[in-house]
């Protein structure tokens, strides 16, 4: 492929997937900055990278919520360790107005999402990680098991648990009321 059509290539999965992107982030943010952030720097990895892209091995979408998981991962890690450095250093582009709204308003349409992801907190991380990519994100299960890393039929087995366990905190809060 020349140049120019891996660029356009490029282009059409950044255009189906940016929101989506943005979206998971803002699950799990509240700071418009660190989302753009973050959805930057997933993109940068993706682009970097986007030549081992195979799409026999899975969806475009797939591979880009791996790749931001791991850039999410890698935010944490950053954050535990700089913590206050980071609070205070500057270096990035400040968000006009305009992306500042736009982020917020994201943000603020995921909030019910965040309080769910709160509330799974509870499970397992790859059952919670896999009802989030399915029920969230809107991933197929088997684009989520490609996402995650693990064969179909363990993302089947993950998705029965998570639910079955869900089902029963909610049934314990209905018959709590």
């Amino acid at each position: 492929m020349r140049d120019h059509e891996v660029l356009a290539a490029f282009e059409r999965i950044y255009r189906a997937d940016v929101g989506a992107i943005t979206r998971f982030f803002a699950r799990r943010c509240a700071e418009p900055q660190v989302v753009a952030d973050l959805t930057a720097d997933t993109f940068v990895r993706a682009m970097t990278s986007f030549a081992t892209f195979d799409a026999r091995r899975g969806t475009a979408t797939s591979w880009l919520y791996g790749i931001a998981r791991h850039t999410f991962a890698a935010h944490l890690e950053r954050s535990a360790r700089i913590r206050d450095v980071a609070l205070k250093a500057g270096g990035r582009r400040e968000l006009d107005g305009d992306e500042l709204a736009e982020l917020e308003a994201r943000i603020d349409a995921e909030r019910s999402s965040r309080a769910l992801l709160a509330r799974l907190a509870e499970l397992p991380e790859l059952e919670r990680e896999a009802v989030e990519l399915v029920h969230l994100c809107g991933l197929s299960p088997k684009e989520a098991a490609e996402a995650l890393g693990v064969p179909r039929g363990a993302m089947r087995t993950r998705l029965y648990r998570a639910t079955a366990r869900l089902r029963a905190v909610v049934d314990d809060e209905v018959e709590a009321r």
